[in-house]
């Protein structure tokens, strides 16, 4: 479904991605781990049109979108939910929810969508005009997300989405993407807690300096000796 090909991005003089190459196959959850500073933010702006390719290919289904701008892409199906969130602040929920779909021109299925929004987060329709800025940051985080559905994707990208929460807010917002991709959606999914993306995904990229180092399925990379002691704080007691 999503397919990169020995691609090279970088910033001004600054070679960030040194030929990535990995594969995301339909209604999968992918994870790709690394330390900060690694390429895994730089990896999701690349795909989602923010970042250009100085090299190599990217496809989606099939249909090559290197060149395509992040709206060409949105409207494709592939949807970027930020790290850090990126709500718009001074927008109440509703208005950030509704400038979540503004690629759309389905009325009907948009609403369908936001009812599918409140079931998943039913605390930002109790919050639908309250301003955006005011929510926790749980709520901000869910809020980001459910904008990022409003646009009716194929595919989300994820990029930290657990960053910041405290562990209480961290086991909900990994059930709800759980909860996601349980009803279709394909999943790339950027996480510095690789113990627990590992829980929820199928595979597996390692990334390093720029470079895939690693895949390979869920638990080959958890059983990894190298990942343990990089990512996951030693081996894991049972």
């Amino acid at each position: 479904m999503l397919e990169l090909n020995h691609v090279y991005t970088r910033y001004e003089k600054v070679e960030c991605l040194k030929g990535i190459t990995f594969r995301v196959h339909e209604g999968e959850m992918v994870a790709l781990l690394g330390a900060n500073g690694a390429g895994k933010t730089t990896v999701l702006k690349t795909i989602s049109g923010l970042v250009r390719p100085t090299a190599g290919e990217i496809f989606f289904r099939g249909k090559s979108i290197a060149l395509l701008s992040a709206e060409e892409i949105v409207r494709l199906g592939i949807v970027h939910v930020p790290e850090g969130r990126k709500i718009f602040q001074k927008l109440d929920v509703l208005e950030n929810l509704e400038l979540g779909a503004f690629v759309r021109n389905d009325p009907g299925e948009t609403a369908k969508d936001l009812e599918q929004i409140f079931a998943l987060f039913p605390v930002l329709e109790k919050r639908l005009k309250q301003k955006a800025g005011t929510l926790s940051g749980g709520e901000q985080q869910m809020l980001a997300i459910g904008r990022g559905l409003m646009s009716g994707p194929s595919v989300l990208l994820l990029d930290e989405p657990s960053l910041g929460l405290a562990p209480i807010l961290v086991s909900a917002i990994f059930k709800m993407i759980e909860e996601i991709h349980r009803r279709g959606k394909t999943i790339l999914l950027v996480e510095q807690n690789a113990r627990r993306a590992l829980k929820i995904a199928k595979r597996a990229y390692v990334i390093e300096t720029g470079q895939i180092v690693l895949e390979g399925s869920a638990d080959e990379i958890r059983n990894n000796p190298a990942v343990q002691e990089a990512y996951l704080g030693g081996r894991e007691r049972r």
